[in-house]
């Protein structure tokens, strides 16, 4: 796979004059200087601002990414820097925003800002988000908040790794169809039928076999009485409660 040997510039700090690595965010120090820094970012070729439904065979980066260790992980893919608003393009309809827990905590106000900016710019818009404190329940719960408001979706990785994994699975699957991942069932009857019943809590695959071999049909099946169905071998009375209200209650609520 293809990469680039530059890397991207991290978006300033609010607060704070001249633009800091992603290093110095996650650390809360800065290490390089905005002169020194500017001249690096000047460096990166940049391809023009990709535009949303425009087709790519890689993940467009955007030059705020520079530095993140993430990027050393996206292997299967080819990426390269462009001029975009989110932080990777994955797609003509998909792109990532990726932030640092860490990096929130200090500038709760930093993701505010770039959903802002991304608006709805494209149909799956996600939020990367790198779990590297040792509590992260609240600010979990307040995230996902505001993932819900902004259309969101939060996916959460522990590891640069992981986060890269994700990024890496989000573009080779861009061109393929839904049912890619989708259960395979075989088309015979058993197949079909042990599908349906075992979706039963508590059903296996040896109680489809007992109660396909005692009844002979699902239809059969569906006419037992509760009796009927307890009696079955290792079928008892609860799994037979289950099994019959399962097949006898309505598939669409009452209207009140």
């Amino acid at each position: 796979p293809s990469s680039s040997s530059g890397s991207p510039a991290a978006p300033e700090a609010p607060g704070t004059s001249g633009a800091l690595s992603y290093a110095d965010y996650v650390v809360g120090q800065r290490s390089i200087p905005a002169q020194q820094n500017a001249t690096e970012n000047a460096k990166i070729p940049l391809k023009p601002a990709l535009k949303p439904g425009a087709k790519t065979n890689c993940i467009i980066v955007s030059p705020r990414q520079r530095g993140n260790p993430v990027l050393k992980f996206i292997r299967n893919v080819p990426w390269e820097f462009g001029d975009v608003v989110p932080d990777y393009v994955l797609g003509q309809s998909t792109c990532a925003l990726f932030l640092s827990l860490r990096y929130h905590n200090l500038n709760p106000n930093y993701i505010h800002e770039r959903l802002r900016t991304l608006g709805r710019m494209y149909q799956l818009q996600v939020l990367l988000l790198q779990v590297d404190v040792k509590d992260p329940h609240q600010a979990l719960k307040e995230l996902a908040k505001i993932c819900i408001l902004a259309d969101c979706t939060l996916m959460l990785a522990w590891s640069p790794e992981e986060a890269g994994r994700y990024l890496e699975t989000y573009k080779a699957y861009e061109q393929k169809p839904a049912d890619l991942l989708k259960e395979k069932v075989d088309r015979d009857y058993l197949s079909k039928a042990t599908d349906c019943l075992t979706s039963v809590k508590s059903v296996n695959k040896t109680d489809t076999l007992s109660l396909l071999s005692t009844f002979g049909s699902i239809a059969n099946i569906i006419q037992a009485s509760k009796e009927d169905l307890s009696l079955c071998p290792g079928i008892g009375p609860q799994k037979a409660r289950r099994l019959f209200d399962v097949l006898h209650e309505p598939f669409l609520k009452a209207s009140k």
